[in-house]
């Protein structure tokens, strides 16, 4: 019997040998998997915070493609109102006053503002010195007389009103 029970002990022990064996290669592999796990789940955070990042240029894009789409346009439509201004200048007509004011309105409810320019300090954003002018003291860096009227599309210049500057 003692051999018997010798024998039941070594395949006992070999079998615990063997099943801590299984266990240590059950460990590894869950270890690997939970590697793989976070590695997976940081993947899919990143490209969620990519994707939100897309989504958010892409509107912002949108929006100011949309802002100034008309961009062109209102550039194009300048020169009608210089000859306007030029035609009113001549002549007093009320047809073509009401006209002006009416396309005036127009450009305005579309966001297209004229550049101030009488008396403001010269402004390399919004202006272009078209030439200078030795005119004293107090009127140094700023705009004396308007060539060209300038005009903004909300905050973009569309075109830079070409003035004369004092020096």
């Amino acid at each position: 019997m003692a051999k018997k029970d010798k024998e039941k002990i070594e395949e006992l022990e070999a079998r615990i040998a063997e099943l801590e064996e299984q266990k240590t290669e059950l460990e590894e592999q869950k270890a690997e998997l939970e590697e793989r796990k976070a590695e997976l789940e940081d993947k899919n955070l990143r490209m969620m915070a990519e994707f939100d990042n897309y989504r958010k240029r892409t509107n912002k894009e949108k929006l100011d493609l949309m802002a100034t789409a008309g961009e062109r346009i209102f550039k194009d439509m300048l020169p009608l109102v210089d000859d306007f201004e030029r035609a009113l200048a001549v002549v007093e007509d009320e047809g073509v006053r009401l006209i002006y004011n009416k396309f005036i309105a127009f450009l305005a409810a579309n966001n297209v503002h004229a550049i101030e320019t009488e008396g403001a300090d010269f402004n390399t954003d919004e202006h272009e010195a078209v030439t200078t002018f030795a005119a004293g003291e107090d009127k140094k860096g700023k705009v004396i007389d308007c060539t060209q009227k300038g005009y903004k599309l909300g905050e973009k210049v569309i075109r830079f009103a070409k003035v004369v500057v004092g020096e």
